[in-house]
């Protein structure tokens, strides 16, 4: 080999080791993260089960118990801006294990709560595990090469399965020994991931954003009228997700009576391939591009959630034989089959939302993913309030669906006015679109 062709910094003869060890770290930071990542939201989505018994026992009614699940992604969204830039000034390796660390206090004493007061109290310092996302993003991303980003990010955030075991664990918790002892056991979990995590995590100073970038240079990205359209975005395939993960288990108590356990175990149903399906959208989102992918889970969303915002409805109708009444709605079977395909379809967008920043927002993909990671929790937060305002409001339970059924009809007219009508979402020509982005 000639000797211009060796790296420059490498002082052996033979560079494949050290390329080799930038490879397993790269992997053993990308597992680990994950790791994290999946406690951390595990933890976040905890009020979606231990919420119902709480609910009873202070006599809630929808709209306080909207509250009470969304106030923890309130604070995991509100800092997730924060931490995207504290990522890209000091590493992820260090803001993770923070983050993680400031956590486990508020997450025991949650167990101790007895007001209403306390558990929303002690529910925004538990939000702080909400954040890891917007640390775990563009730490992980960084130990990749570009073509295989979409690939890395999507399984880091496969990590969004934890809100499906949590629907697992809190039950079984929750039947034997009471839901005081779930954040309990949590914490536990969460002390252990955090060693973990430290032992087989690495840093790099070359991943970090130079020190003379300041913060409201990043916040400017705001600006942007597409950083603002991938935030709209990601408020449905994020935040309906987390929306949904926390509202599921109470719906199908009260609208098919069944009980907790057989409840959370459906209800996992799209929880589940909601964070791991991740992966697999960023292997298509490298593929085939941002662009298509997202397209086709906007399209999928609105066939599904058209169909899961029919209410239980009973019609009569006048014949020549005297009135006949027909019942028309979704039995449990057909409600969960639709909800595991929206779960995987918001599985895709949630990869494909980032390959769009990993595409655009390379040199700066901590502050962005940021942002948009803050648009996607506050949709989280906003819309389990809505929903029990909603239920409140009108008594039907599938409202919460109407409405997420409205805000991606805004998704598609806006992705069609800025991206479709220009460009051809099938066939060679979208492939070649894509390859271009």
């Amino acid at each position: 080999m000639p000797d211009s062709q060796l790296p420059i910094e490498v002082s052996c003869t033979n560079p494949m080791p050290e390329t080799l060890q930038h490879q397993r770290r790269a992997w053993s930071v990308l597992i680990v993260s994950t790791l994290a990542f999946t406690v951390c939201f595990m933890v976040w989505m905890m009020f979606g089960v231990i919420g119902i018994p709480i609910k009873k026992m202070l006599n809630l009614n929808a709209t306080q118990f909207g509250l009470l699940t969304a106030m923890p992604v309130l604070t995991g969204s509100l800092i997730r801006v924060p931490l995207g830039i504290w990522t890209d000034r000091f590493g992820g390796r260090i803001v993770m294990a923070s983050l993680m660390a400031a956590t486990i206090p508020a997450i025991w004493m949650m167990g101790y709560a007895t007001e209403y007061w306390h558990f929303l109290t002690i529910g925004l310092f538990v939000g702080l595990a909400g954040g890891a996302f917007s640390v775990g993003t563009p730490y992980v991303a960084r130990w990749f090469p570009r073509n295989r980003q979409g690939t890395a990010m999507g399984i880091y955030g496969a990590g969004n399965s934890g809100a499906a075991v949590n629907k697992f664990v809190a039950p079984v918790l929750l039947v034997a020994f009471g839901w005081a002892m779930v954040p309990q056991v949590y914490a536990v979990i969460m002390t252990l991931a955090l060693v973990l995590f430290w032992l087989f995590s690495h840093s790099d100073p070359a991943h970090l954003v130079p020190s003379h970038v300041r913060f409201m240079d990043q916040l400017k990205a705001l600006k942007d009228p597409k950083v603002v359209k991938y935030c709209q975005y990601y408020s449905i395939v994020f935040g309906g997700y987390v929306a949904m993960s926390l509202w599921m288990v109470q719906y199908y108590v009260g609208e098919f009576g069944l009980d907790i356990r057989v409840a959370a175990l459906l209800a996992a149903c799209f929880s589940l391939p909601g964070g791991i399906l991740r992966a697999f959208g960023g292997i298509l989102s490298d593929k085939y591009g941002a662009h298509a992918v997202t397209w086709w889970v906007m399209w999928v969303s609105w066939i599904c959630l058209f169909l899961l915002s029919y209410p239980q409805t009973d019609v009569t109708v006048m014949t020549t034989s005297g009135p006949i009444t027909f019942h028309i709605g979704l039995n449990v079977y057909l409600f969960t089959a639709l909800m595991f395909t929206l779960g995987i379809a918001w599985a895709f967008g949630k990869a494909s939302v980032f390959k769009y920043i990993s595409d655009d927002y390379g040199a700066n993909i901590g502050s962005i993913s940021g942002i948009v990671g803050l648009a996607g929790g506050l949709g989280g937060f906003v819309l389990p309030v809505l929903f029990g305002v909603l239920m409140d409001l009108t008594g039907i339970r599938s409202s919460a669906f109407m409405l997420m059924y409205g805000v991606v009809w805004v998704s598609l007219i806006w992705m069609y006015w800025t991206e479709v009508r220009r460009q051809q979402v099938m066939g060679s020509a979208a492939t070649a679109f894509s390859l271009h982005q």
